[in-house]
């Protein structure tokens, strides 16, 4: 194939976005093919994950955090499938499936510090973003390292439909517990109760009380919160805590939009009068125990005590409208976008 006849296109932030992000905060330029200089590896975008983290990298930075947030006019970056298509360094050759925190570029060269391969053979190569990437690995170690659940324990997941929730609810339910999920659509409590397997699913937008709604789904109380959204959910299910129980803060999906840190009941009454845990994470915390976390969550899945499911959007131009996706609630399971097809290596998703 002649690289230098394709056509680069890269996504850059537009604009800081006030309060929900539209389709002007970003903005789509034509750019240049790249090459491979000392060391790096020039790679072609496969599936491109987005995921409601990146929210708060669009706002303004102020001094202290500056560095992590996304810059005005350049490339925003997410979780990438990639593969390699030319490379000036010995690690990695043509036809390699990688995965990183890449530019959202059809085509871009990086270096291979910032690469790490993908095992076809574990699941998947799309699951190295989903199942087996960051929002999978949150899932694992939030529920088992702070949730700490235990057989016949009450387990209730917040935004238990979503990439996060979804694999943590099920650790839950592998481990023996009752599993209470909460989603916002007819379909999505569908995929809860019969694809996952929960006891449960609660819709909470069709449910005026919903913490009533938790004490008749938990009459034994609830053991371990593992909570994707905060708000007035996070409110109705702390209300039905037990004694002791772990809460595990992965996401505040409903307030990232909002411009103020909102006001809410204050918990530490009530976690002292329970003598219960509340524990905020990022992932990065258990960096060190990745591959191990990798290795059980393939095991799981190619045993068939686990499923995941990917929100597929097709095509470069829609990255934007995925992403802006996420706050409507439109996906069940991982949004992703699939932005090219694989070249020549496995012989099944191959470009004619």
């Amino acid at each position: 194939m002649n690289h230098s006849k394709q056509q680069n296109q890269e996504i850059v932030l537009a604009k800081h976005p006030e309060g929900a992000v539209t389709k002007d905060t970003f903005k789509f330029n034509d750019i240049d093919m790249p090459t491979c200089k000392d060391g790096e590896v020039l790679l072609k975008s496969i599936y491109v994950s987005v995921d409601p983290g990146m929210r708060g990298f669009m706002d303004k930075g102020d001094s202290d955090n500056a560095g992590k947030k996304f810059k005005l006019n350049e490339a925003i970056t997410s979780r990438t499938v990639a593969q390699v298509i030319d490379s000036d360094n010995d690690d990695f050759k043509k036809g390699d499936i990688v995965h990183g925190r890449f530019a959202w570029k059809k085509y871009q060269s990086v270096s291979a510090d910032d690469l790490e391969k993908v095992d076809p053979d574990l699941a998947p190569i799309s699951t190295a973003v989903s199942m087996l990437g960051v929002t999978g690995l949150a899932a694992y170690f939030g529920m088992l390292k702070i949730g700490q659940p235990k057989q016949g324990e009450t387990v209730v997941v917040s935004g238990a439909a979503g990439s996060v929730g979804s694999i943590a609810s099920q650790i839950a339910r592998i481990k023996g517990c009752k599993v209470i999920g909460i989603a916002g659509s007819p379909k999505k409590i569908d995929y809860l109760e019969n694809d996952l397997g929960l006891d449960k699913g609660i819709n909470y937008k069709e449910t005026d009380d919903m913490e009533a709604a938790i004490k008749e789904a938990c009459p034994n109380g609830v053991d371990v919160f593992f909570d994707n959204v905060g708000g007035e959910l996070f409110d109705a299910v702390f209300a039905n805590i037990n004694e002791h129980a772990r809460i595990a803060i992965c996401g505040q999906i409903a307030d990232y939009n909002k411009g103020e840190a909102p006001q809410g009941p204050r918990p530490m009454h009530t976690l002292t009068k329970k003598s219960a845990r509340m524990e905020g994470f990022v992932v990065y915390d258990f960096k060190d125990e990745f591959d191990a976390a990798k290795k059980q969550i393939g095991k799981w899945y190619n045993d068939g005590k686990m499923v995941y499911k990917e929100n597929l959007i097709e095509g470069f131009d829609n990255i934007p409208s995925a992403f802006i996706g996420l706050f409507e609630g439109d996906n069940i399971g991982k949004q992703m976008v699939k932005v090219g097809d694989t070249e020549g290596c496995d012989g099944e998703d191959n470009e004619k």
